[in-house]
């Protein structure tokens, strides 16, 4: 089976071999700058998305733990004013209304540790999300900056084949450099995408 390196390379016969292995490099790297491109996107997708839906979640849990609270606090109001009544009443009345009263009261411990719950392990790693979207989105900000530094490179080392397509140590030493440069940003963009997936498997 021909190599991705073999067939670029038959794509240029009238090349002497070393102008034809560079033109392959280049090639080569102009597609690593696509694949680079379309991780990105997909990081930046994937961030935007969390970056929407968490917010939305974690305003919808904070109302529903603010009404829930305030649910609590009512049915404080309503047990206070059931103790109050039942002091004015007969004596099997008065018992009646206080049992009552304290079982109430005792839902309203639940309602509490529903409420304490919610706000510990929902709402606040929720709102840590958004410190770590704002860092993921500094991450691949410094990313863009990296492939659009490398395209850079790339177009001026094509001017310099253009100007010098005989030299080739000066071109090879550049397109040697321009490699070790996309091979760092690249596992950058690999060590951002295991560290999203890690962040969103331990919510």
């Amino acid at each position: 089976m021909e190599t991705e390196r073999t067939r670029s390379a038959a794509l240029l016969p009238c090349f002497p071999p070393a102008a034809a292995a560079v033109a392959t490099m280049m090639l080569l790297g102009g597609r690593g700058l696509d694949a680079r491109d379309n991780q990105t996107r997909q990081m930046q997708d994937a961030v935007s998305n969390v970056e929407k839906h968490f917010g939305e979640l974690c305003q919808i849990f904070a109302g529903y733990v603010r009404k829930t609270a305030r649910l609590r606090d009512k049915a404080d109001l309503l047990v206070n004013e059931i103790y109050a009544y039942a002091a004015t009443e007969t004596p099997n009345l008065k018992v009646g209304l206080k049992n009552f009263a304290d079982e109430f009261s005792r839902l309203q411990d639940y309602r509490q540790a529903e409420v304490d719950r919610l706000e510990a392990k929902v709402v606040e790693p929720l709102k840590c999300y958004g410190t770590i979207v704002k860092l993921k989105r500094d991450d691949l900000k410094a990313t863009l900056t990296a492939k659009n530094r490398e395209a850079k490179q790339l177009s001026q080392l094509e001017k310099t084949r253009q100007r010098n397509p005989s030299d080739l140590h000066i071109i090879v030493s550049c397109i040697s450099s321009h490699h070790e440069k996309y091979f760092q940003n690249f596992l950058g963009i690999k060590l951002l995408c295991l560290e999203s997936s890690s962040n969103n498997n331990t919510l």
